[in-house]
């Protein structure tokens, strides 16, 4: 079944979208709990200048889950987002002068909100950015936990130390509460005044109803909605943002960078590297193939994602006895799609964010196959797991390819979905020059049962957080969490560090981070 093709029915399944997930019901609960953040006419409006205003001209927005309509995304024009990043700036004046008891009082309150609607939140992730409702709900308790930590822990992060002023964020599709939201609410508690750009493929109704649910416990929080070029100005190089945190594309990121290279502005630029995973001298095969499964949990949709396996030769058919299964045993489908009474299925993934998404990973898959690679894996659509005439041009199965040539975009590119690179080496040269490929990334590991064996490659590694019989991943509370080389710019984050990034200490303070001078290196904790 191609990508494009449509399931055919299936009488004996009888699945159907689970009634309290329906999107209508979804959206009329949303519109009754916040209905300051709609138009007469059922639009989603931006949060700016103090309120929600301004439709903006309307973008299509799809779900991934199944092609339908969710709304109208409400883009503004440069020209509105300046006058909002204005206003912005000025409401920090008065936040400035807001003790941090009611800082954290009002947090706090917003929390509590967040908490009360937890769960419709989690529903409109699952029709926005197609995440499974199990993953869904751990996103959002993240967020909602996450922050409740630093309200308890941040007199000791934030003493001595002064809030910077309005900070920007931009960020990705992905995790718009456990990272975007979580981000708002610290940068907020820190003392700061705090706007944020909707990403543009996804995130719109959970952000609002989010957003408005800090607007109304007294956070100066702004939302905005708009084309990143357009918006770059007044978000990105204004002189009235004292900060910009960024989740997103190297491409992009280094633009960023660029620009902000003789600002003297503080910013957070988190991009993507190829994340490695090294296979050497190893034998504990069913603790990675645990690893490998839940690896694969949104599709790979993580900055954390291990795209790439070096694997020492005489190990290869051992790793391929243990791979393999674990492919064919993953589940991906429909999210929200049921037997009646049944709750919504435990897949490992649903559909990637948009169709436009599958044809690239198509293309260079296809790239790779053309040039020589061998592919190990081709997942199947199991019809069973969708609605019958359903689109699914935005799901892809699992894949996975052999030796693909160094000339293929997928060598050199995060694939950011379910496709795996792997890639056999001889000497434990080969196996870090194949793990470094691009120059930095987040995170890497190491499957490897001598431990001094294993500490000597790591140390070799070009990546922030290593592993060792283990992933990593982002962290939170008091976990630091950055990248090295192309991969991040800019202070690091995560518990104090995360405070520290938002805040002004004593005069002459190095900040922790990867610098584009590249004075101060990270530590590989």
């Amino acid at each position: 079944m191609t990508a494009a093709s449509k399931p055919q029915p299936d009488t004996a399944a009888a699945k159907q979208v689970i009634p309290e997930a329906e999107w209508p019901k979804l959206l009329a609960r949303v519109r009754a709990v916040i209905p300051e953040a709609f138009d007469a006419n059922g639009n989603v409006l931006n949060l700016l200048e103090g309120g929600w205003s301004q439709p903006g001209h309307g973008k299509h927005y799809a779900s991934p889950v199944d092609g339908s309509e969710l709304g109208r995304m409400p883009m503004i024009d440069a020209e509105t987002a300046k006058h909002a990043v204005r206003f912005a700036a000025n409401e920090f004046l008065s936040w400035l002068k807001v003790d941090l008891d009611e800082r954290k009082r009002r947090v706090s309150t917003a929390v509590d909100a967040l908490r009360q609607h937890a769960d419709l939140i989690a529903y409109l992730l699952v029709w926005e950015i197609g995440k499974p409702l199990a993953q869904a709900q751990v996103s959002v308790d993240r967020c909602i936990t996450g922050v409740e930590w630093y309200v308890q822990n941040i007199e000791g992060m934030i003493k001595g130390r002064q809030p910077l002023g309005l900070i920007s964020n931009i960020a990705s599709w992905n995790y718009p509460l456990s990272v975007l939201m979580h981000a708002v609410l610290v940068q907020a508690l820190s003392g700061n005044a705090v706007i944020a750009k909707t990403p543009t493929d996804g995130g719109l109704y959970a952000l609002t109803l989010s957003m408005a649910l800090a607007r109304r416990a007294g956070l100066p929080v702004a939302l905005v909605s708009g084309s990143g070029g357009q918006l770059s100005e007044a978000l990105v190089r204004n002189d009235a943002v004292a900060c910009l945190s960024f989740v997103g594309g190297k491409t992009n990121g280094r633009d960023i960078a660029a620009s902000l290279y003789d600002h003297g502005k503080r910013y957070m630029l988190e991009m993507e590297g190829v994340n490695a995973y090294g296979v050497w001298n190893f034998s504990d095969w069913p603790a990675l193939a645990k690893q490998i499964k839940k690896g694969f949990e949104y599709g790979k949709q993580r900055c954390t994602a291990y795209a790439r396996w070096v694997v020492q030769r005489d190990l290869f058919p051992k790793f391929l006895a243990m791979y393999l299964p674990v492919l064919q045993s993953l589940r991906f489908g429909h999210p929200l799609l049921a037997k009646p009474g049944e709750p919504a299925p435990a897949y490992d993934f649903g559909p990637l964010i948009n169709a436009k998404k599958i044809e690239e990973l198509r293309v260079m898959h296809s790239e790779a196959l053309g040039m020589g690679a061998v592919s190990l894996y081709e997942g199947a659509f199991d019809e069973a797991n969708f609605v019958p005439g359903q689109d699914i041009s935005a799901y892809l199965p699992p894949m996975s390819l052999l030796n693909v040539p160094r000339n293929c975009r997928l060598y050199h590119n995060e694939p950011f979905g379910p496709i795996d690179s792997i890639v056999i080496v001889d000497r434990v040269e080969e196996l870090i020059a194949e793990m470094n490929v691009s120059n930095g990334s987040l995170v890497a590991s190491l499957a490897c049962d001598d431990a001094k064996a294993a500490k000597r490659i790591a140390d070799e590694l070009r990546a922030f957080k290593i592993g060792i019989n283990q992933p990593r991943s982002r962290g939170d509370r008091d976990e630091v969490f950055g990248g090295i080389g192309q991969s991040w710019k800019g202070c690091f984050v995560g518990g104090r560090y995360l405070v520290h990034s938002v805040t002004q200490g004593p005069a002459g303070e190095k900040l922790f981070g990867n610098f584009v001078d590249h004075t101060l290196l990270p530590d590989k904790r």
